[in-house]
């Protein structure tokens, strides 16, 4: 299934760290990305809606399950809400605002972000109406994939999916915390009251996805076919990792610490970061923890998840001793035949990221084939933008 809102989600952030001189209109870029996210809402339009072809849908959503499940985002060229690729989606947009907010707000697009990121997160909480239970899906793949119509005329069936303590998915409830946590980032300076909310919400999802393991396509079998999930080890780590940003508690820190080899933060090296593996940004992220000198007696450990984030940089670049990440003859990251730009567009965010942690660092990146400032990392992300 292709799945444009990974797309733009991460396009967002990259496009406002792109030297303007290159002659493309960025802002404009920027501005029709954040649209593409009103034109994929569910739910009651709000009156400042600029979509205006788009009309309220799914208005009842949830209904034969007694919840509110109104508002989300539709995946992509369908009306299925698919709980893991939307919070993925939302965790980007917060990343993005976090890291890029001040671009974005020279841009006059901050706003629009911060709406983007909240039509996500509103429907989360709705969808987390008890600490051990998370409505993961509405809509059927198949079902809908056989009638093409409009979302405001939809007459295929909104089933409701949910996750809870004999139906577990960490990874789907893992991701959904670190959307939450990200987004409480990103909204602090903003609405600290809904960014309490929103910690909320990701601590006791990520106590639900730890304390009740298994995979969320086994709970819910209907979205195998379309985001089979490979593990949720990364998920965990990765919500854990967003926590201790969001909190500085140091007891996220310790669980990143004490889980590495385990659940393979330390050990996989890997050339992807995806909606389905998110190895590539815990490292990056905890890479930032060390650099900022905030390591501490983890220290040793954070060496080793950095170690693994500069081999994701080095492959990404081609200078990794040979075993780099399949690229194009014309120069694209090309990791996947289906859907392609995604894996691409998150690279050259993630890239971006954290060419700029390791300037704040003044650091270098050290490959078995070179030695590479972070203008060049950038320079390599924005030629993948």
């Amino acid at each position: 299934m292709v799945n444009s809102r990974h797309v733009f989600a991460t396009l967002i952030s990259v496009i406002t760290v792109i030297d303007v001189s290159l002659g493309f209109d960025y802002m404009q870029a920027v501005d029709k990305s954040l649209l593409f996210f009103e034109a994929q809402r569910s739910g009651k339009l709000p009156g400042n809606q600029r979509v205006k072809w788009r009309g309220d849908s799914g208005l009842h959503d949830g209904y034969q399950q007694n919840v509110n499940l109104v508002g989300g985002y539709y995946d992509a060229g369908d009306h299925v809400k698919f709980g893991l690729p939307m919070a993925y989606s939302v965790t980007m947009l917060s990343w993005g605002a976090i890291e890029y907010g001040r671009s974005m707000m020279d841009l006059d697009q901050m706003g629009h972000v911060l709406n983007a990121i909240k039509w996500g997160t509103d429907y989360f909480i709705k969808a987390h109406p008890q600490p051990n239970v998370l409505w993961g899906q509405v809509g059927d793949g198949d079902s809908d994939h056989y009638c093409w119509e409009r979302a405001e005329d939809m007459t295929t069936p909104r089933t409701a999916y949910k996750l809870d303590t004999e139906h577990p998915g960490s990874d789907l409830a893992g991701e959904t915390a670190a959307a939450m946590a990200a987004s409480a980032i990103a909204f602090r300076p903003f609405n600290s009251s809904y960014s309490d909310l929103l910690l909320v919400h990701a601590k006791q999802l990520f106590w639900f996805a730890d304390r009740f393991r298994g995979l969320f396509t086994d709970s819910i079998p209907s979205a195998k076919e379309f985001y089979a999930s490979s593990g949720y080890s990364d998920e965990l780590l990765w919500a854990a990792t967003w926590l201790y940003r969001a909190t500085k508690d140091t007891s996220y820190l310790k669980y990143v610490v004490d889980n590495a080899a385990s659940m393979g933060g330390t050990g996989w090296a890997v050339k992807e970061f995806s909606w389905d593996s998110k190895y590539a940004g815990v490292q990056i992220l905890l890479s930032k923890v060390l650099m900022d000198g905030d390591g501490g007696a983890y220290t040793a450990t954070l060496k080793q998840y950095q170690a693994k984030a500069d081999y994701y940089a080095c492959a990404c670049q081609q200078k990794n001793d040979g075993y780099n990440a399949p690229m194009t003859p014309g120069g694209l990251l090309y990791l996947h035949e289906w859907n392609n730009m995604q894996y691409a567009a998150s690279a050259a965010f993630l890239l971006a990221v954290y060419s700029d942690y390791l300037s704040a660092a003044k650091s270098v990146l050290k490959c078995p084939d070179a030695v590479i400032q972070p203008r060049e990392i950038l320079m390599f992300a924005k030629s993948q933008a």
